[in-house]
């Protein structure tokens, strides 16, 4: 990415695109929000990253949430260059656990992840 505010300009949408995956678990819509080579760690440095959209898509289907079984709230913390930084909050139905999340992703030009890690922690 060439401007600062590419990140900034992309990072609404890829939200959307992102929850509207979470929603749907279908391939093609995980698929679409990574780019080929992309790395989805689970935590930061992860021995177990998932790498590449098949790879991507494997994982998430694995840890899949059913739709309905969760919310999710999100605020930009901030950009720098082709990285965003976001806080989230993902509250689950019934007596599981709600967790605050901060995310760290990384964007290309065309608005897909290259690069994606998710710290998160049960609130108590």
């Amino acid at each position: 990415m060439t401007e600062r505010t590419t990140a900034r300009e992309h990072v609404a949408a890829w939200m959307e695109k992102y929850q509207a995956a979470w929603t749907s678990n279908k391939p093609e819509d995980i698929r679409a929000l990574y780019t080929e080579d992309a790395r989805y760690e689970t935590r930061p440095h992860d021995p177990q990253a998932w790498q590449r959209q098949d790879g991507i898509v494997d994982g998430w289907l694995a840890a899949r949430d059913e739709p309905g079984d969760w919310t999710f709230s999100w605020e930009l913390l901030g950009t720098d260059g082709d990285t965003a930084f976001i806080q989230g909050v993902t509250t689950y139905s019934g007596e599981r656990p709600t967790y605050d999340n901060l995310w760290v992703l990384r964007l290309d030009q065309s608005g897909r992840a290259s690069a994606f890690t998710e710290w998160f922690m049960e609130r108590p």
